[in-house]
């Protein structure tokens, strides 16, 4: 039997106070090669369980094993954190701020073979889009391009795994996706593998092979991002992963919906708005601008459902519609 890359076997860390956290009993394997990001409310144990994995926290109870040997704690080792992982925060405090963008990453790799440290230093700027930055000193950079430099720093030693913890906060929407698509293509080409933690699923499900959802510092489910969003187990992952609409049974009733499920989940895609002569049962509350499309808040009856729009123009707050359901979840 093969040997699990990284794994959590029966790992916990509970910080007691007001409201106990941390992670409870977890047992997660991590498979190499691959993107898994780690989603959750917070405070459902996210940044915990990258640390335990990274071995800066050392677990209550179980272990980390990292091909099949443990990871060590910050009580047993004079620099926390294994050898073969890098961890990069949305905080840049270990940056030089006075130095220049290409001595900062040059500066992790050491002097031995200086042809060996400047072409790998040019090969991670090139991978990271950061050639054109290279003589800038890292004060004058945006937030983001800060984030890239970090990342630099990590990817330029060769590491097993790549931890990252809220990545993208600092960085602009216009190179969140240029940034994510770095990523993927350096672990196509590498063979990295990637541990990230985000508070927006957003973020991660395009980008992520794996997802594992947490919830009070215990894993509620785990696969593939497209299968999770489009099936969830729970109603704590719909409600996590998209900006969808829930109703209690008695709404649904009311809506013309039969079930007898508690709740019911319908994500903005699944509802086709329409001008009809007739059951025109819903008014159009809001329309709510989101550059690509459109979202409406629609009202009927005291309920109130978000629908997406892509046809701009076609409504004005007031009018009175017809809604046609395609899909609905049953919780």
């Amino acid at each position: 039997m093969a040997i699990p890359f990284l794994q959590a076997i029966a790992v916990s860390k509970v910080y007691s106070g007001i409201q106990e956290s941390g992670l409870q009993k977890t047992d997660l394997v991590i498979n190499q090669g691959q993107i898994t990001a780690i989603i959750g409310e917070s405070g459902s144990g996210k940044s915990t369980l990258l640390r335990l994995l990274y071995g800066l926290l050392s677990p209550d109870k179980g272990e980390v094993l990292f091909k099949g040997e443990r990871i060590w704690g910050p009580e047993e080792k004079l620099i926390p954190g294994h050898d073969a992982m890098k961890m990069v925060t949305q905080q840049t405090d270990d940056l030089n701020l006075f130095a220049k963008v290409w001595d900062n990453v040059a500066s992790m790799l050491p002097h031995t073979d200086l042809k060996a440290k400047q072409d790998k230093t040019e090969k991670i700027l090139k991978q990271l889009k950061m050639s054109s930055l290279a003589n800038k000193r890292v004060v004058d950079l945006s937030g983001g391009e800060k984030q890239r430099v970090a990342i630099g720093r990590a990817l330029i030693t060769s590491p097993e795994i790549l931890l990252l913890d809220e990545p993208f906060n600092q960085v602009d929407t216009s190179f969140r996706e240029g940034l994510q698509h770095i990523i993927r293509e350096i672990v196509k080409e590498t063979g990295l593998t990637v541990i990230i933690v985000s508070h927006d699923p957003a973020e991660v499900l395009s980008m992520a092979d794996e997802l594992i959802v947490l919830k009070q510092g215990s894993i509620l489910e785990s696969g593939n991002p497209k299968i999770l969003y489009q099936a969830p187990q729970f109603l704590y992952t719909a409600r996590l992963l998209t900006n969808c609409t829930i109703l209690t049974n008695d709404e649904a009733k009311a809506c013309g919906i039969k079930t007898k499920a508690a709740h019911i989940v319908i994500y903005p895609e699944w509802i086709k708005t329409m001008k009809s002569w007739t059951h025109k049962d819903w008014e159009i509350k809001q329309i709510l601008f989101k550059g690509c499309n459109e979202d409406l808040l629609l009202e009927n009856k005291g309920i109130t459902i978000r629908a997406l729009n892509d046809q701009f123009g076609k409504y004005s707050e007031g009018d009175k519609v017809y809604l046609k359901l395609n899909k609905w979840l049953e919780y």
